[in-house]
């Protein structure tokens, strides 16, 4: 799981590229959410900030992983964090939180993440040969 495809015991996250991106992004989040109005701070507020927090922490317990199956499973998790942290962006715009371009900075962001996350995860499924490729991403 770590930048130099190895595969033994615990790996540090910290080494990927997608976690590092994930990492920025969750600043971002937590920027763009203080502003939000108090009456969102358990809403849309928590939410955004928990989805993107869980995106690295999925990544982050998937390297600690001991099996490639296992590893999957947690980026899939975080790729579904993804999913929801974008429909919770657009919500956010619908409801003036946010503005256009904001929604389009943060979306990029996302963007490249969630396409990170997915190249990864193309290299953590065996192969026809049953040979696992490249785990950097």
């Amino acid at each position: 799981c770590d930048a130099h495809g190895s595969s033994s015991g615990m790996q540090d996250f910290r080494k990927l590229e997608v976690w590092q991106l994930n990492r920025k992004l969750t600043v971002e989040i937590y920027r763009a959410t203080a502003g939000f109005p108090p009456t969102e701070r358990f809403g849309l507020t928590a939410q955004m900030r928990s989805a993107s927090v869980s995106i690295g922490s999925n990544i982050a317990e998937g390297c600690g992983r001991g099996t490639t199956a296992d590893t999957l499973r947690f980026f899939q998790m975080a790729f579904g964090s993804t999913t929801e942290l974008l429909h919770q962006l657009i919500t956010s715009l619908d409801l003036g939180y946010l503005s256009e371009a904001k929604l389009r900075q943060l979306d990029e962001q996302l963007e490249t993440v969630r396409r990170k996350l997915a190249a990864f995860m193309r290299r953590l499924r065996p192969n026809s040969t049953g040979v696992h490729a490249d785990r950097r991403a």
